[in-house]
């Protein structure tokens, strides 16, 4: 369970980490046309965020039977 939440936390970061790097290149020379890319990683890292809470819950259940 803690193995869980651990490497979770650990691909989230590199995973956000990852995605933020071509906004942050972009951004200067797009300006605001980067606003789309931007929405959809945010979008992307909330889908992650929502799923990384959904398996640690799923693997809490399992665990307690």
């Amino acid at each position: 369970m803690l193995s869980d939440i651990i490497f979770g936390l650990i691909a989230m970061t590199v995973a956000i980490v990852f995605y933020l790097v071509p906004i942050v290149k972009l951004l200067p020379s797009l300006g605001a046309r980067a606003i789309p890319l931007a929405v959809v990683v945010l979008i992307g890292v909330a889908m992650m965020i929502v799923d990384f809470i959904q398996s640690v819950r799923a693997s809490k259940d399992d665990s307690d039977k």
